[in-house]
């Protein structure tokens, strides 16, 4: 019983929020490169390991920090969930996910576990330097390059799905760290986004997601279909939308939530598009 007690928090110190958005959007992706359904469940295991290892292993290493900040919203800082069990999962999940990257080919899994490690090196030790946005780029990257080598005839991942891929990464660091900024400066992280202060975060927020839907409408050869066009629009509607929630209540996620939805977005039209291969 008291390892079931312990679950609930456990799930929430893996930063669900992003890591269900992520996987659901890797899982789309590669249903849409005619993989059979063990392929499908391949690359979201794959994925849904990585996220959780990264999740663990960021909350892992902040407990200290939390501890001193109040954290509540912290399940190790709050007392709902030991240290060594979330340290634990996090070792657990890493090992889980290079295994599962190579249901989908060699070179899927190098680059599967390129991604985590650029996660994992982001959580220690470049979170606190000025290259922080290097890892969220390069991880983002990787996702899309690791579902399409999977893919039947593993192809080479299109150029505009890897910049569009980075930018989008680069875009959601920013704005997953806009709340935590006076919290991390009194702890000790200046990465880039401590470096630049909130007003140009949130600028650079909005602007690398633009460029990032941009990229998926416009980078694939031919006329952009109006569907997708459409949705570039809405996708941009529901950044505005997040980045004036957040400017009235800066302690809120409210920025990196519309990222997430955006971004699926992004994903739908270009599934709908028939432009992943």
């Amino acid at each position: 019983m008291a390892g079931l007690r312990a679950l609930p928090p456990l799930l929430r110190a893996c930063h669900p929020e992003p890591a269900a958005g992520v996987t659901v959007g890797a899982t789309a992706l590669a249903a849409a490169t005619g993989r059979g359904g063990w392929g499908i469940a391949a690359v979201a295991g794959t994925v849904a390991a990585s996220q959780l290892a990264t999740g663990w292993h960021n909350d892992w290493l902040d407990v200290d920090r939390d501890a001193r900040a109040g954290r509540r919203d912290k399940p190790i800082a709050a007392g709902e969930v030991s240290r060594r069990t979330v340290g634990l999962a996090a070792v657990v999940a890493t090992g889980l996910t290079v295994p599962l990257a190579f249901a989908s080919g060699a070179p899927a899994a190098t680059v599967a576990a390129l991604g985590l490690l650029a996660a994992l090196a982001y959580n220690w030790p470049l979170r606190s330097t000025a290259v922080s946005v290097v890892p969220y780029a390069v991880a983002f990257a990787a996702l899309p390059a690791f579902v399409i080598l999977g893919a039947p005839g593993a192809p080479a991942p299109p150029w505009w799905l890897l910049v569009a891929g980075a930018t989008l990464g680069a875009g959601a660091h920013f704005a997953n760290v806009l709340p935590d900024l006076e919290h991390d400066l009194r702890t000790g992280v200046r990465g880039l986004p401590h470096r630049v202060g909130a007003g140009w975060s949130a600028a650079l927020a909005g602007l690398l997601l633009a460029v990032a839907s941009a990229v998926l409408v416009f980078g694939p050869p031919g006329p952009a279909p109006p569907l997708a066009l459409a949705g570039i629009g809405a996708a941009l509607l529901v950044l505005a939308a997040g980045g004036l929630a957040q400017r009235r209540r800066p302690a809120s996620r409210a920025a990196f939530r519309a990222v997430i939805v955006a971004a699926l977005i992004d994903v739908a039209l270009l599934l709908a598009a028939g432009t992943v291969v």
